[in-house]
């Protein structure tokens, strides 16, 4: 019978006794977008912010938006003379208005006409995590729907969840990056569903046994 799993702020647990997994996963980055009306006809000056602000990089030649970041909490914001921004690097959505309030009180500071209040929408959180079992990613490739193994390119395996609807990759080393979420909640939802789906499937591996380490650059 599973234990129940308990999920932290920013991580979470999930414990399958049959089958002896213990997955494990934490929130890397939380991605947002951030939108601001301007007054009628206006746009954000994006040089006059880079002259005001050194925490600031804006090269208009290679990249259309200014790059700002935040110390606390700690993010990069990117910004279009539109008003609208890319907020990453958070690792928990309840930082993203400390974080937008902290532009928006900058912009108001090189006098841009802000006519609303920010609308903030999460698009996307990471995790990365780990089963701590080997698994074999040939089998999962051929049995499990909406996988893509091609390890001649790349080292993982690449599984489309349909429900929650989230994208995961995982390596022989049982270690595993989860994206698409908007939510830590669903991220633990889809960790649980996975092990329960490793487990049903039976591709688990002794420990080691197909562990070729290759995933330590990409988590």
């Amino acid at each position: 019978m599973a234990k129940k799993r308990t999920a932290q702020p920013s991580s979470g647990a999930v414990t399958v006794d049959r089958a002896e997994i213990k997955a494990e996963w934490k929130v890397e980055n939380v991605v947002a977008t951030v939108s601001v009306t301007l007054g009628q006809g206006e746009k954000i000056d994006l040089n006059q912010i880079a002259r005001k602000y050194p925490d600031c990089e804006y090269n208009p030649e290679r990249f259309p938006g200014l790059v700002m970041r935040v110390v606390d909490p700690k993010a990069t914001i990117l910004i279009f003379s539109t008003g609208k921004m890319v907020v990453t690097g958070m690792r928990e959505a309840a930082e993203a208005e400390a974080v937008v309030n902290n532009v928006v009180e900058k912009l108001k500071q090189v006098k841009i006409d802000i006519k609303n209040e920010p609308a903030i929408t999460i698009q996307n959180i990471v995790a990365s995590g780990d089963l701590h079992v080997s698994i074999d990613l040939n089998e999962a490739s051929v049995i499990m729907e909406n996988a893509m193994y091609e390890p001649e390119v790349f080292p993982g395996l690449i599984y489309r969840m349909q429900e929650p609807k989230t994208v995961f990759l995982i390596f022989s080393t049982g270690r595993i990056v989860c994206t698409g979420a908007k939510t830590k909640e669903i991220v633990g939802e889809a960790v649980e569903k996975l092990v329960d789906q490793v487990k049903e499937l039976g591709l688990t591996l002794v420990k080691g046994e197909n562990d070729s380490g290759d995933d330590d650059d990409f988590i």
